[in-house]
């Protein structure tokens, strides 16, 4: 039967799967309920071995095809956690837990993959072994490196691995993908300015750090307008502003700024990192004061590999018909981790008209489901096709 009048037959019940999980979210590495549902799951689709607490509530699936001929041994990976965000959706199956929200799709993602591993374990026409990995903790928390340095890839033998990411104003059930740099290196800064506080009717006997402050997040903007490559991509965004005082008339004693540097290469990642700090300390040693610059590295760049991606790019034209060339994305995805690790690629599927991810009244799209899990199968079955006189194993 074609893979996806199976999943068209599936549809609903992965729905009902991915609608429970999207009521339940849970975040970072606390994806316990999640975990064990999805552990539950694969025992029951017959896997040969399911593994639970791979970077600390991670789950593993092993699937064993038809053959093992080939020695081959493909990765599929979902992640699994929510977003500490209040949903505003009003659906019925929306969020019971209070600030919790799965407002990035892992909800669909995990289901998908669970899809495709109940198809996979079904049929097992493939010469090979295929390993699903549900990971925590990809919204900053860097589960996927988790995992990794848990063993992950050298203990289940893996030797290629693929992921999914679904995107909203991209038709729904539709792909896109890229070769080589796909998302960005993604690093945090936190920046504590001191100087003298005191009445804001008397500046002169204070050192301002709102003013200091203020001065460093425009002087930033010349990181990106003055000091990298005009056709490279780099972000400095600073999202947080807070002073240690909330009165009218108090000039503040500390200023904390927080934000994010987005970088395509090592080059500027190392140019934001040192243009950074010597903005905020150099405005501050202007002004009088100090600043105390907490840089910490976060995601870094993810890169398809090119042969996995034009793999992979075929597939999904024979799943949906065709697959667009992506754009570049300053987001973090911390798939990079293991794709670091082993060769492999990262595709994109078209979520519809919906809101962007993380904003709360985003909701994944079910239609997109038959797509995702037939793109994943389809992965299996043609990286590791099955001969019919490859020997049982």
């Amino acid at each position: 039967m074609p893979i996806k009048n199976r999943f068209a037959e599936l549809h609903s019940e992965i729905t009902e799967w991915r609608r429970d999980i999207h009521q339940h979210p849970e975040i970072l590495y606390e994806t316990h309920r999640t975990s064990a549902l999805v552990a539950e799951k694969l025992r029951n689709f017959g896997c040969d071995e399911v593994v639970t607490g791979i970077g600390r509530t991670g789950v593993v699936g092993v699937i064993k095809g038809r053959a093992e001929t080939s020695g081959k041994t493909i990765g599929l990976r979902a992640d699994m956690d929510a977003l500490p965000l209040q949903e505003q959706t009003d659906l019925d199956y929306a969020s019971k837990t209070p600030n919790a929200m799965h407002a990035c799709g892992h909800d669909g993602h995990t289901a998908m993959l669970l899809g495709a591993a109940k198809y996979l374990a079904e049929t097992r026409n493939f010469d090979g072994t295929a390993v699903v990995i549900f990971q925590p903790a990809e919204e900053g928390g860097a589960g996927g490196k988790e995992m990794c340095d848990d063993d992950l890839m050298a203990r289940f033998g893996i030797q290629e691995v693929y992921g999914m990411h679904n995107w909203p104003t991209k038709p729904a059930g539709s792909f896109a993908i890229r070769p080589g740099i796909f998302f960005a290196a993604a690093d945090q800064f936190e920046v504590i300015f001191e100087g003298k506080g005191g009445h804001a009717a008397k500046p002169q006997t204070t050192v301002d750090t709102t003013v200091m402050a203020s001065q460093a997040v425009l002087a930033l903007q010349t990181i990106v307008s003055r000091n990298a490559d005009p056709v490279e991509q780099i972000v400095v965004s600073v999202t947080s502003f807070e002073t240690s005082s909330k009165a009218y008339n108090v000039i503040p004693q500390t200023v904390v700024i927080r934000g994010t540097v987005r970088t395509m290469s090592d080059e500027h990642r190392e140019l934001g990192e040192k243009r950074l700090r010597e903005i905020c300390e150099g405005v501050a040693k202007t002004c009088g004061g100090t600043a105390t610059v907490d840089y910490q590295p976060g995601y870094p760049v993810m890169k398809n590999w090119e042969e996995q991606t034009d793999f992979a790019a075929e597939v999904a034209k024979r799943v949906s018909g065709s697959c667009d060339p992506a754009p570049l994305v300053m987001g973090g995805e911390d798939f990079a981790y293991m794709l670091e690790e082993r060769p492999g690629a990262y595709i994109l599927i078209g979520n519809g008209d919906t809101e962007m991810v993380h904003h709360p009244k985003y909701d994944f799209n079910d239609e997109a489901i038959p797509a995702g899990c037939s793109w994943w199968a389809e992965i299996v079955e043609g990286r590791m096709p099955y001969q019919e006189n490859s020997q049982g194993h």
